[in-house]
């Protein structure tokens, strides 16, 4: 377990496309699996697909900008000092609403979603994106369903 004082700084980020990155300060190692704590950072209109962690609560803090969470059914705005808990089982995705890059604070509980995002990262990193299904394997094996973008009657995603 971690017992010594870490800056943010001191932490690489972690991408797995466009800008989007996070920093994971507190790892499900450092936390005998209790939670992470990490620093998610969205450009303009970035954010996440829908998906469902199956056995893991996720809370957003949002420090700097503006976000926009969709839960189940409900979509909050959330400004900065703004705390939302997304419980396990339920739907939710968050993007970006403001100007500017945002920065959230997450975390979830139990630890260790920092190994689906270095997962996800390394897919990424190919030299062409990845195929929808692999995606959805490398989220699965890390208890995350992740819901297919919507697609337009044009046949573009949104």
């Amino acid at each position: 377990m971690m017992t010594k004082p870490l800056h943010l700084d001191d932490v690489t980020p972690v991408r797995w496309g466009g800008q989007e990155a996070a920093r994971f300060l507190l790892r499900g190692t450092d936390t005998a699996g209790r939670f992470s704590l990490y620093e998610v950072s969205l450009p303009e209109n970035e954010g996440s697909i829908v998906h469902t962690h199956e056995h893991m609560d996720e809370t957003f803090f949002v420090v700097e900008g503006r976000i926009t969470v969709r839960l189940g059914d409900e979509e909050f705005d959330l400004r900065a000092g703004t705390v939302l808990f997304c419980p396990r089982a339920i739907p939710h995705a968050f993007r970006n609403s403001g100007t500017g890059t945002a920065k959230i604070l997450c975390v979830t509980t139990p630890g260790g979603i920092e190994d689906f995002f270095e997962e996800l990262s390394a897919l990424m990193a190919g030299a062409t994106p990845p195929e929808w299904p692999r995606m959805r394997e490398v989220a699965a094996r890390h208890g995350i369903v992740a819901h297919p973008p919507a697609t337009s009657s044009s046949g573009e995603r949104t």
